[in-house]
């Protein structure tokens, strides 16, 4: 199976668990594997019981796997820092101050999580050598839509602007006749330099996440989480990123036979309904359900994340990456 995996899906049903699990898999199969994870409401920290960071650190206790936690307000305010930078150095001192000012309005702006996190998302991918696998816990599934969603959009945009900066140089070297020579300055131009280096950067980030990349779904057996799976399965498969399966997570246990009280006739109930909405899944979704996953009565880490990873259907054997 290809080298980066992501496990997506609503909030609450479990991604950061079965991410960690499956890296904990594929550990234990010898490969050297990092998990990622970028979703704050259950951390790879909660998991594993020792705090990560944003630079890879080992699991203790646990041969070959590392991991660490992106924390989405400082990668926004590293993303835009980086920017700052950039343009500071290419602009007018006149110009810094509303630089300045439009970044600090940019900081809260819609789509702004999601630049931020598909730029360090690719590169882990891009500074990954040091691993077998790399395993991405992402944020909901709104959130993570949008971000796959990036290469296309943002590839299409950078054009425009290449296009635009072209045009602006080409009308002011025109116009630059003083000495009767146009100034050629098209070829050195810093803004155009950056702006082609960001568009190599957004194709490698489709090619990559095209050929490289395996993506799962994690859901809940229960109507809203399959109404959400449906829409992610639709968008991603229209964004050529085909789900390669189905992890249904937090199933409700059945009672022994003779138990007849209130709770036992509750349970059985409940079994039957998401028995009917399993049925729906492997029935009318087209990805596979590779695993199904029964609720635990502690926090899942542990030896009971190591009995998640043993319910997971899902290969570790590594394919070579075509574009990394």
């Amino acid at each position: 199976m290809e080298p980066f995996v992501f496990f997506g899906g609503k909030g609450g049903v479990g991604k950061t668990t079965v991410s960690c699990a499956y890296g904990l898999r594929c550990a234990h199969d010898g490969l050297r594997t990092l998990v990622v994870s970028t979703d704050p409401a259950h951390s790879v920290t909660d998991v594993f019981d020792q705090p990560f960071d944003d630079d890879p650190t080992p699991v203790e206790g646990i041969d070959g796997l590392e991991a660490m936690q992106l924390d989405p307000e400082e990668e926004v305010t590293r993303h835009l820092d980086d920017i700052r930078r950039d343009l500071s150095e290419q602009v007018s001192a006149a110009m810094v101050n509303e630089i300045n000012r439009q970044l600090e309005m940019a900081h809260g702006t819609p789509g702004a999580y999601e630049s931020a996190l598909f730029d360090r998302f690719i590169e882990v991918m891009r500074n990954s050598e040091g691993y077998d696998r790399v395993v991405f816990d992402t944020a909901p599934s709104g959130s993570t839509l949008r971000l796959l969603g990036l290469p296309d959009l943002l590839e299409g945009w950078i054009d425009r602007l290449m296009y635009k900066r072209r045009t602006s140089i080409d009308l002011f070297e025109k116009a630059a006749i003083g000495n009767h020579e146009p100034r050629r300055v098209m070829d050195g131009d810093p803004v155009l330099a950056r702006l082609q280096e960001r568009k190599e950067f957004f194709r490698f980030a489709g090619d990559t996440l095209g050929n490289d990349a395996a993506f799962f779904l994690v859901l809940n057996p229960d109507e809203l989480s399959l109404n959400e799976t449906e829409r992610s399965i639709a968008d991603l498969e229209e964004k050529d990123l085909p789900v390669r399966g189905l992890v249904a997570n937090k199933l409700t246990p059945e009672p022994d036979d003779d138990e007849n009280g209130r709770g036992a006739r509750y349970l059985r109930e409940r079994v039957e309904t998401e028995r009917a909405h399993l049925e729906t899944i492997r029935e009318t979704f087209g990805p596979p359900l590779v695993a199904e996953i029964g609720w635990r009565t502690a926090e899942v880490k542990g030896s009971l994340l190591e009995d998640v990873a043993d319910e997971l259907d899902i290969e570790t054997a590594v394919e070579p990456p075509t574009h990394v």
